[in-house]
This record gives C-alpha cells, sequence and structure tokens, in this order.
C-alpha cells in the first residue's frame, strides 16, 4: 500500500498542465498494490535498432506523443540533421545539408532544409546536437517527426557547426 501512495504522489507532481495527463494504458484507480518490479507505467520498444531510453522506462513523464511512451509509430523516412532551435515546447528544429547536382555546369551546390520535430522529454537537446529522428502521423501543422536517438556533440563543436556544412 505504501508503494501505491507512492505512485499517486509522483503522479500528482508530475502534473504540470491543466488538464490531467495520463497513460492511456494504464489504470490509475488501482486497488491492489503494483507487484515488485513492475511500476504503472507502459513502454515499448519502436523496433529499427533503436534502444528505448532508460530515462523512458524509468521516468516519471506523461508524453502522448513521445514513441516510446506514448499514442505514436515511427514509419516510413528516418533522417539524420543538426539542431539548430530548441526554443519551442518539446519542439526542435533541426538542419539537414544536401548537395543538389547542376547538370549544366556538372557541379553540386550546397542546399539545407529544416525540418521540425517532436523531442520527448526522455531526450536533453542542445542545440548543435545530431539527432536521428523518425517520421510519424502528423503531430502539428508543421511537426512529421519525432526524434529516436540523440548524438551529443562537444560545446567547442557546437557553435561552430551550426550553421556549418555538413552532410550524413
Amino acid at each position: 500500500v505504501v508503494s501505491q501512495s507512492n505512485m499517486a504522489e509522483s503522479s500528482v507532481l508530475d502534473q504540470s498542465e491543466k488538464a490531467f495527463q495520463k497513460q492511456e494504458n494504464v489504470f490509475i484507480a488501482r486497488t491492489k498494490p503494483v507487484t515488485k518490479g513492475r511500476g504503472q507505467r507502459w513502454v515499448k520498444s519502436i523496433g529499427l535498432a533503436v534502444k528505448t531510453p532508460k530515462a523512458a522506462i524509468e521516468g516519471h513523464y506523461i508524453d502522448k506523443k513521445c514513441p516510446f511512451t506514448g499514442n505514436v509509430s515511427i514509419r516510413g523516412r528516418i533522417l539524420k540533421g543538426v539542431v539548430i532551435s530548441t526554443k519551442m515546447n518539446r519542439t526542435i528544429v533541426i538542419r539537414r545539408d544536401y548537395l543538389h547536382y547542376i547538370s549544366k555546369y556538372r557541379r553540386f551546390e550546397k542546399r539545407h532544409k529544416n525540418v521540425t520535430a517532436h523531442v520527448s522529454p526522455c531526450f536533453r537537446v542542445k542545440e548543435g546536437d545530431i539527432v536521428t529522428v523518425g517520421q510519424c502521423r502528423p503531430l502539428s501543422k508543421t511537426v512529421r517527426f519525432n526524434v529516436i536517438k540523440v548524438e551529443a556533440v562537444t560545446d567547442a563543436n557546437a557553435v561552430a557547426s551550426k550553421k556549418a556544412f555538413r552532410v550524413f
């Protein structure tokens, strides 16, 4: 019974939105105590040779758009890019650089596209980090991708690489 009250207290403390946040697949009003080792948290593996982060398994955050704990499946394209902005709430902007061939001059020109992606609270993302994103259903007007892996970059490289051209 003690563990159940702790779970209730932690779920109350994690509420930061106006509406009550809970996972769809977890029944909160449980009368029997939770078995040892298994908490009241639903986590899934997204496949694609991507490990589920420890923060998603052990964390207490509620995010319905998280690919590991929410109702979002990753399908379609898998892309890599550099984080250029983290100013939005749970959304980042990544820059994807590529080369475009001009047949008249038989040369390549540098081009880039910015892609917005949802980032789950299980990831700590800074500007300059290299992230892998997977395509999912539309989450908002501009967001169609979800972060599935983060490769941290040292601070010295992050400042120089924000606008530098980098092909993955």
